[in-house]
């Protein structure tokens, strides 16, 4: 029985080597259990949650800290002849307007504070956001600057800030002041005589001319760029000691039920993005989408999905720039 059992074994594999030469070579074989090469294996679908833009920085105590005052509309700046003062005003002061379809917007420091200098020359055009006025606190404040990678998550006005000092009191509310970009004091002409005899009264604001009045222009200029700088306040109940490390934890933006996706699903990081959107055939197409807020998780999608696509992790790679030829091979030239 034992001679008999090993002649089936043979005759079996003699069957299966038989089988095996009917396969070409060049056919293949598939593996089971994976997708072709290039399948989409990893997808996501939107989901709806709060987002809160929050990051955090390191600061500084600092004594009379500058921060910049920016246009609430686009229109033509106009200045009051107001002079620098190292008496801090005591309420809101007006000292400039921009102008805009014959309409006039006030432009205030902050109590607290004193003028430090204009930004731009008068009379220039100015977009909604830019810096035009630069102001002291008096005192005590807390400066954080912002890196480049921090910039557009931060630029504009903070919402709110929490501030804890390094080996000291905290956490504590830290007030914020004028704009993101803390920029440097500025300049403010000299005021020339006055060819008339007539002599302005010192004490007394002078309105500044309507656009279309003829007014001499100063100097064409602007502010030296600086960084972006944070500038808050500490409550009076917070003993503050100069040069103090301080750590905040900025606040800039909130959504409430915004449609998110997780940042590595999508290219880009502000304004505008793009997604892989993944079909029921599992192709991907990539298609362009608004971006809002993120909390380094995730990012809200404002505008380009309606919220029931499916889309491929990781997200499409943005062309990369051409490398510059030799300059040789630029010109053509030939030794």
């Amino acid at each position: 029985m034992g001679t008999g059992r090993a002649a089936r074994v043979a005759a079996a594999l003699t069957a299966i080597v038989a089988l095996g030469g009917c396969t070409s070579s060049a056919e293949g074989v598939e593996t089971p259990g994976l997708d072709a090469p290039g399948t989409v294996l990893t997808t996501v679908k939107p989901v709806r949650q709060d987002v809160v833009n929050k990051i955090s920085l390191t600061g500084k105590v600092a004594i009379d800290p500058v921060f910049g005052i920016v246009a609430p509309v686009s229109g033509e700046v106009r200045y009051l002849d107001k002079r620098p003062t190292t008496t801090p005003v005591k309420e809101d002061t007006w000292v400039a307007s921009v102008w805009r379809n014959g309409l006039r917007t006030e432009i205030e420091i902050p109590k607290g504070s004193t003028l430090a200098g204009r930004l731009m020359p008068d009379r220039s055009t100015v977009s909604e956001g830019m810096p035009i006025i630069s102001a002291k606190h008096a005192g005590y404040g807390i400066v954080a600057e912002i890196d480049s990678a921090q910039a557009y998550r931060l630029s504009g006005t903070a919402q709110s800030v929490q501030g804890q000092i390094k080996n000291g009191p905290g956490p504590f509310g830290c007030k914020p002041k004028g704009t993101v970009a803390a920029l440097p004091e500025g300049t403010i002409p000299e005021v020339e005589a006055p060819d008339s005899p007539a002599t302005p009264d010192p004490g007394k604001t002078q309105e500044p001319p309507a656009p279309g009045d003829a007014v001499e222009q100063p100097p064409a200029g602007g502010s030296e760029p600086t960084g972006l700088r944070l500038v808050c306040t500490a409550p009076k109940n917070v003993k503050l000691i100069n040069g103090s490390e301080v750590t905040l934890e900025v606040v800039t933006g909130k959504a409430a039920k915004a449609l998110v996706l997780p940042i590595e699903a999508v290219a880009g990081a502000q304004g505008k993005g793009k997604v892989d959107v993944v079909g029921a055939d599992r192709v991907r197409k990539t298609v362009d989408v608004t971006l809002g807020l993120t909390d380094g998780k995730v990012v809200e999608i404002k505008k380009g999905l309606k919220g029931d696509e499916t889309v491929a992790i990781p997200g499409p790679n943005l062309p990369v720039a051409p490398e510059a030829a030799p300059d040789d091979q630029q010109s053509g030239a030939v030794g």
